[in-house]
């Protein structure tokens, strides 16, 4: 039986392995060993940090949100408890996004779920009733 050589098989691995090193620097971009773990570091980085990027955006809403609402004299927490027993279903990155750039609508949804009037005397048509 004939002997199976593998040359171009091996190269074409190579090359694949060095395009995708292709900006980094040093011998990692020019050298297998190097850029095999390079690589393989980069993937889990990017794994990583895919999972991070969500936890980021989310903190930079919430004190975007928060900012908004306390020009409103209402505190985040109890905005966000607010929105949940209306039964209001935007998402923080809406709302983040309307404080910041539409800052009248931010402050109608405030004033949508906010049964507190600006006098301060809680709203009588919210108030619990007991008997």
């Amino acid at each position: 039986m004939a002997r199976v050589k593998r040359g171009k098989a091996h190269l074409k691995k190579r090359k694949q392995l060095l395009k995708r090193t292709k900006g980094y620097k040093w011998g990692r971009k020019s050298k297998i060993k190097l850029a095999k773990t390079a690589v393989l570091k980069a993937g889990v980085y990017a794994y990583r940090d895919r999972r991070v990027k969500k936890r980021d955006f989310r903190r930079l809403w919430q004190i975007r949100i928060n900012a908004a609402c306390r020009l409103e004299g209402i505190s985040y927490s109890r905005f966000i408890n607010l929105l949940k027993k209306s039964k209001v279903e935007i998402d923080r990155k809406v709302l983040a996004d309307l404080a910041m750039n539409n800052p009248e609508i931010f402050k109608a949804i405030v004033a949508e779920v906010n049964p507190v009037r600006k006098d301060g005397a809680p709203d009588p048509a919210t108030r619990s009733q007991k008997s």
